[in-house]
């Protein structure tokens, strides 16, 4: 199986060859035009070339095309059968700017709200998207309270291994700036998950699905490798309040399943919006509010 990265220039790839190739039709058809008009006729020149300015000789199904967004990998349930099947996100015409809000209702008090970021990962929030809108979500476990400081939700098996059946790349992963050999990092550099940051998680690495974190708390690895998806609008306080609670043994031997459980009663996504103008003054809003 392709890696993540292959798949990624793989879609790149074919964009660009779709690109070049409508160039080239349109290059075509613009000698041909050339060639067939005389000299004599220059009041048909002008008509034409008015018209070809304006689009009329543009192939409709060539510029109404959709490009694809989005690879879905198929994964097989019967393989893993932690696996649940609910059909397969569309690859075209989706957002890629933007945001969506999303909203976590658990059993531990106010909802949790976050934007998920479009622009970043366009295919992260259409797979969270199609997946709350066939109840995946719903009525399941946090089943992890990490050492890294998230809570890990989105596997109704609670194994750790469960998603839906199909996969898809990593997305914007964080990208450390090389420290230089003659300077210490700087000391307020920030970390690379800031309390309050959604981001995916995968088993195996890459191969991302349902399962995502919540990071109540800031994390800086050495390595980035999760996905930054989205951050938290409102309910930061249950969310920390969600990470205090105590563990137990999750029976492998890692004491991060809450002692009590944490439970999404709902999840939604919200219809895509603009992102608003920066503000040019005015105190920011905590993300604590809500």
């Amino acid at each position: 199986m392709a890696s993540s990265r292959d798949r990624q220039r793989k879609l790149a790839r074919a964009k660009l060859d779709r690109q070049l190739a409508r160039r080239a039709a349109r290059s075509r058809r613009r000698r041909q035009i050339q060639a067939g008009v005389g000299a004599a006729v220059v009041l048909a020149l002008i008509v034409v070339g008015s018209a070809w300015a304006l689009g009329a000789f543009d192939d409709p199904k060539q510029n109404t095309a959709a490009e694809d967004v989005c690879l879905w990998t198929p994964q097989d349930a019967t393989a893993n059968t932690n696996l649940k099947d609910v059909g397969t996100p569309a690859t075209t015409g989706l957002p890629t700017s933007g945001t969506r809000a999303l909203t976590v209702t658990t059993n531990q008090g106010a909802p949790i709200t976050a934007e998920l970021d479009l622009a970043s990962a366009p295919c992260a929030g259409a797979s969270i998207a199609h997946l709350a809108s066939r109840g995946f979500y719903d009525n399941t476990k946090c089943h992890e309270i990490t050492s890294e400081g998230a809570l890990r939700c989105g596997d109704p098996s609670g194994t750790g291994l469960g998603g839906p059946t199909y996969s898809f790349y990593d997305e914007n992963v964080p990208v450390l700036p090389e420290a230089s050999p003659s300077a210490s990092p700087a000391p307020d550099q920030p970390p690379a998950y800031p309390k309050g940051t959604v981001a995916m998680v995968a088993n195996p690495p890459g191969a991302n699905g349902s399962q995502f974190l919540i990071f109540f708390k800031d994390f800086n690895p050495a390595k980035p490798a999760y996905p930054v998806i989205g951050k938290v609008t409102g309910g930061l306080d249950v969310l920390t309040k969600i990470g205090a609670l105590p563990t137990v043994d999750n029976g492998s031997g890692a004491k991060v399943k809450p002692k009590t459980d944490v439970v999404i009663q709902s999840l939604t996504v919200g219809e895509p919006t603009t992102a608003p103008a920066p503000a040019t003054s005015g105190p920011t809003a905590s993300p604590d509010a809500g």
